[in-house]
């Protein structure tokens, strides 16, 4: 990396963060900006996470108290949130409680923290589906129109594995597995492509077909999807050591990259090319990028150089086509994001589109922490 450019870029992102930790404490941004600003709302949905993650990130990185003391309101927030049960009936509790709960303990020893991740843990047990072996993603438990699994579900896993961990039961970790293969074995076609969802039969748990919410079409590859496998993989295989995860993420990151722009950042899906009008999602470069970062270490020097060496230029295309470099309250800090885009195939509306959005900010913020130093993951 240009440690200049990244220097420059980690002082821009801060900058940013900091005006926000005025104004986002006890109100929480929305998951998307509206011209680059993000309106204002309470602890609801599934990307508040990311808001708090962003200032641990930032307190990490200067030890400055008004990031640690905007991010323990939030963490209160959390608390209270599993405590009046505000919208957690679905799997996202780790990209709720991992980058604001874990981290708070993990970082400050926190005791609020660590009793709201553990029981965010247990409330993503009770979404365990025994037939077919997964975590439901969405909808009433068991409704067989939304008896299925995601692959955004792999970033929501090490939650159970730290939980396992601080309790001593295996019964976390056991589910965080037996979801894994499930996945593997289902959610990644024959070309490394991945499918954004995966329908079991609530009967018999039998795999019945893969299908997008999301992506612009059944058999695309929605780019976001991609590199939730890349980095999913990625995190799979530092909890588990299973070789078949660290095989999957050397030929869904293969994939990633291969279908890249010249200009290094991914369209929404990877099914259009250079050339195309449709527009970009940063969000999914930052994803993949923290994969790269998290398995580089577990990889042979080799390997490792040359996953490097692509993570780099993507983080690089991140800073020099996206990042917003103009601090003002309620910004964001990396353009061109999509959360979902229309297409005559999928089940969406477009929304969020070629704006910032709460996991763009994080994951890219993320992104510029793992390129500067050795960083002990959320995750």
């Amino acid at each position: 990396m240009d440690k200049t450019l990244l220097n420059q870029a980690i002082e821009n992102a801060l900058a940013i963060v900091k005006e926000n930790t005025a104004v986002f404490r006890e109100e929480f941004p929305l998951p998307v900006t509206k011209n680059g600003i993000y309106p204002a709302g309470i602890n609801t949905d599934w990307t508040t996470g990311f808001c708090t993650g962003e200032y641990w990130l930032a307190y990490e990185l200067t030890g400055e108290n008004c990031y640690r003391e905007a991010a323990e309101i939030q963490v209160n927030s959390f608390a209270e949130r599993m405590k009046i049960r505000e919208n957690i009936d679905h799997h996202d509790m780790g990209f709720l409680y991992s980058p604001s709960c874990v981290a708070a303990y993990q970082l400050t020893g926190s005791e609020v923290g660590k009793k709201a991740a553990l029981e965010a843990a247990d409330n993503l047990m009770r979404r365990f589906q025994e037939k077919g072996q997964f975590f439901q993603a969405w909808g009433e438990l068991g409704a067989p129109d939304n008896y299925r699994l995601i692959i955004d579900c792999l970033l929501n896993l090490p939650l159970l594995y730290w939980a396992s961990e601080q309790t001593g039961n295996t019964k976390y970790r056991e589910k965080a597995v037996a979801h894994t293969k499930t996945a593997v074995q289902n959610l990644v076609r024959e070309d490394y492509s991945t499918y954004h969802t995966y329908f079991m039969n609530p009967e018999t748990g039998v795999p019945e077909k893969g299908v997008t919410a999301q992506g612009y079409k059944n058999d695309s590859a929605w780019a976001r999807g991609q590199a939730w496998g890349v980095y999913g993989m990625a995190l799979a295989y530092h909890h588990t050591k299973d070789e078949k995860c660290l095989e999957l993420f050397r030929h869904v990151t293969d994939f990633f990259i291969d279908y890249l722009p010249e200009k290094g950042v991914p369209y929404w899906d990877l099914v259009f090319s250079d050339g195309s009008s449709e527009p970009w999602d940063s969000s999914a470069s930052a994803i993949a990028v923290c994969g790269i970062y998290e398995m580089a270490p577990l990889l042979e020097k080799e390997e490792a150089e040359k996953y490097l060496k692509a993570a780099d230029r993507m983080l690089e295309a991140l800073i020099r086509e996206c990042a917003v470099t103009k601090a003002q309250p309620k910004a964001g800090l990396l353009n061109h994001g999509v959360y979902c885009k229309k297409s005559p195939y999928n089940t969406v509306n477009d929304y969020g589109v070629d704006e910032c959005n709460l996991w763009g900010d994080y994951f890219y913020l993320e992104a510029l922490v793992r390129a500067s130093r050795n960083w002990k993951p959320y995750w």
